[in-house]
């Protein structure tokens, strides 16, 4: 069957419609998941007529056919992408059962690939000294400059101090630091509060921003703000990071979020109990914390290869 024919098929056709507007206007799905789920529905179909695997109607798909679909993907397509490409073809013909334009969802409970784990980008303790020093190269002459250079040496310490995402800094307000402990209670994903012990450093930073800049410094004031006091934004904070990453000629794909790679990193690297890290982070699960014991694992093997006679 010619691609015409396939184009013309008012039945596929109208379904996908109805589909896009199910996605768009009752799930409210992102413009970039329909697009990514209609783009998987065109490949597969594509696929499906090429190999004459599928009937005029596409409605007629097997479990068989779909399984080869997936293993001829796979030479094709990152395991990531095609487990993306199977959920949207997995919500289409759900989405088709439930309005009796086909009877089986062929896609439904086939085994995936599983997605290639890859360990997460942080910085080196050296490299971790070097972004911190950059603050200090801020002209602190006038108001402005001496502004800048204690609130951002102060988001620094914070973040990598303490582990925190930076939308959990953006929310910190004056209320919710314990100045006794040296410790911030932080509120994370799903409101669960935590307490994070941030260092003698990050402290001194603050109290030197408070003491300084601070024009308010209440309960419930923000601990982070711009120059009119309002409480800054993630996005700020991020554009903040990728100055002095420049500045120090370090990666700039490094991120806030990446900081706190580094922060479980380090605190892993020099003894610490994966427990208390996962406390400090803020994970629901260990599971998750696990994945900076690979990292460490990864930096053991590779000085036992440089470093050993018989590595």
């Amino acid at each position: 069957m010619g691609a015409v024919q396939i184009e013309n098929n008012p039945k596929f056709r109208n379904a996908l419609l109805a589909f896009e507007i199910y996605m768009t206007g009752h799930r409210r799905l992102s413009v970039y998941t329909c697009r990514n789920y209609i783009h998987a529905i065109h490949t597969f179909r594509k696929w499906s007529y090429r190999t004459g695997n599928s009937t005029n109607d596409l409605f007629s798909v097997t479990k068989d056919i779909a399984r080869s679909y997936l293993i001829e993907s796979q030479q094709k397509i990152s395991r990531i992408t095609l487990r993306n490409h199977v959920s949207g073809l997995r919500n289409f013909y759900k989405f088709c059962i439930e309005r009796k334009l086909c009877n089986e969802n062929p896609f439904h409970n086939l085994t995936l690939p599983k997605s290639e784990k890859k360990l997460p980008k942080f910085l080196t303790e050296k490299q971790i000294l070097k972004l911190l020093d950059q603050p200090k190269s801020i002209d602190k002459k006038s108001k402005a400059g001496k502004f800048i250079q204690l609130r951002d040496q102060m988001i620094l310490e914070i973040l990598y101090g303490g582990g925190l995402r930076v939308s959990e800094l953006a929310a910190l307000n004056f209320g919710d630091i314990d100045w006794v402990q040296n410790a911030i209670k932080v509120t994370g994903k799903g409101n669960k509060q935590r307490i994070c012990p941030v260092g003698d450093r990050a402290m001194r930073a603050i109290r030197d921003f408070q003491h300084d800049q601070s024009k308010s410094s209440s309960a419930n004031d923000p601990v982070i703000t711009a120059q009119n006091s309002k409480r800054l934004s993630t996005r700020s904070m991020q554009l903040i990071l990728k100055k002095y990453l420049s500045l120090s000629g370090l990666p700039l794909d490094m991120t806030p979020h990446k900081l706190r790679h580094s922060y479980a990193t380090h605190l892993l690297d020099h003894g610490a109990d994966l427990r208390a890290v996962q406390e400090m982070l803020g994970h629901s699960s260990l599971s998750t914390t696990q994945i900076y014991t690979h990292i460490s694992v990864a930096k053991l093997k590779k000085t036992h290869k440089q470093a050993h006679p018989r590595a």
